[in-house]
């Protein structure tokens, strides 16, 4: 794999999609409509979709192509893939809040190793560069050409006083549960894989989840994340979060920065 190459053509393609998302977003009304398992899908979600898969097909026709909104690709199996959620946090676009994101992702081995994680009504762009590291890039973007970047480590974490990141649109009782067993210093919210963004970037120390996600939703996160010395593991036995699983269903998870002394269930 020509990692500098992947780096390159899936930023330009998440711009790109981010461009086309933007256009619909701003647009006077749009197309909501529901799939098959009740939840929303919007006219954006299928542009972005399209341009993406296009793209990925047309330089990498050799490696298999898992996207949330083409159903046809799930049949396949492997544990070396690109995975693309267009459009993550769909319900955060229908209610123009803004915290979406484009997320296309490389699994080899059943670990994402490449990502890239765009939001582009927060203007903001986390990606792995060539060598697997993270970074920030500083806006405007240009498909063309990667601007400043920082480099993005999580954080140093101090387990008396944490900072915690959960769901906008997902949170719930369990997730409480949970995090009440920590010493919470602050609580951030955030919708799509923005959160695994903020434990990359060291604004949050832990990100659990205690509810349903497909692996498009990770992947990218978790490969920005990891880039950044973060870890992703299962919520009930902390053993690495894999892919390619039956059905690309994630089991429970957390997220965090290998400083926090996890607690059990």
């Amino acid at each position: 794999m020509d990692y500098d190459h992947l780096a390159r053509v899936i930023r330009k393609l998440a711009i790109q999609a981010g461009d086309r998302i933007m256009q619909i977003y701003n647009s006077d009304d749009f197309e909501v409509k529901t799939k098959s398992d009740d939840s929303p899908v919007t006219e954006a979600d299928e542009a972005a979709d399209e341009l993406i898969s296009a793209g990925l097909r047309s330089e990498f026709p050799d490696i298999m192509l898992v996207t949330e909104e083409q159903a046809d690709s799930h049949d396949t199996s492997g544990d070396t893939f690109l995975i693309v959620d267009p459009l993550d946090g769909t319900k955060e676009f229908i209610n123009r809040r803004g915290d979406f994101t484009v997320n296309i992702a490389l699994v080899e081995n059943g670990t994402p190793t490449r990502g890239v994680v765009y939001a582009p009504a927060r203007d903001r762009m986390f990606l792995t560069l060539a060598d697997g590291t993270a970074v920030e890039e500083a806006g405007p973007f240009d498909a063309d050409k990667i601007g400043a970047t920082t480099p993005l480590r999580v954080a140093d974490s101090d387990n008396d006083a944490l900072m915690v990141v959960a769901s906008k649109s997902h949170r719930d009782q369990a997730t409480d549960d949970y995090i009440a067993k920590y010493a919470v210093k602050d609580m951030k919210s955030a919708g799509s894989s923005l959160k695994f963004c903020l434990v990359a970037a060291g604004e949050a120390d832990l990100y659990p989840r205690v509810g349903r996600t497909m692996e498009w939703d990770t992947a990218a996160g978790h490969a920005v994340l990891a880039g950044a010395g973060g870890k992703v593991v299962r919520f009930d036995d902390h053993t690495p979060l894999t892919y390619g699983k039956d059905g690309y269903a994630n089991p429970f998870f957390i997220a965090f920065a290998p400083g926090v002394q996890l607690k059990g269930v």
